[in-house]
């Protein structure tokens, strides 16, 4: 685990979605990039978010349920609630 310039791997999961959607100031995007390339579990979880971002998209929206939806939500909520 990497810590560049104070960013901490924590504060790297908190902008990755920033960071995805280019929402960044220079600033952030620059330190993000550089605990990126220092650390590499952080950079093995920036794949794997973008993988099931890929995967998710394909999926219609239709095809799933109210359930489904609500127990993904619910697992990532928790899911990030422990990462942190």
């Amino acid at each position: 685990m990497a810590e560049a310039e104070g960013l901490s791997c924590a504060e790297f999961v908190e902008l990755v979605t920033d960071y995805l959607e280019r929402a960044l100031d220079t600033r952030s995007r620059l330190r993000f990039e550089e605990h990126l390339a220092e650390c590499e579990g952080c950079e093995t979880y920036l794949e794997q978010i973008r993988e099931t971002l890929s995967m998710l998209g394909r999926i219609p929206r239709q095809t799933l349920s109210e359930e489904a939806r609500r127990r993904l939500l619910t697992a990532f909520r928790d899911w990030n609630a422990t990462a942190l």
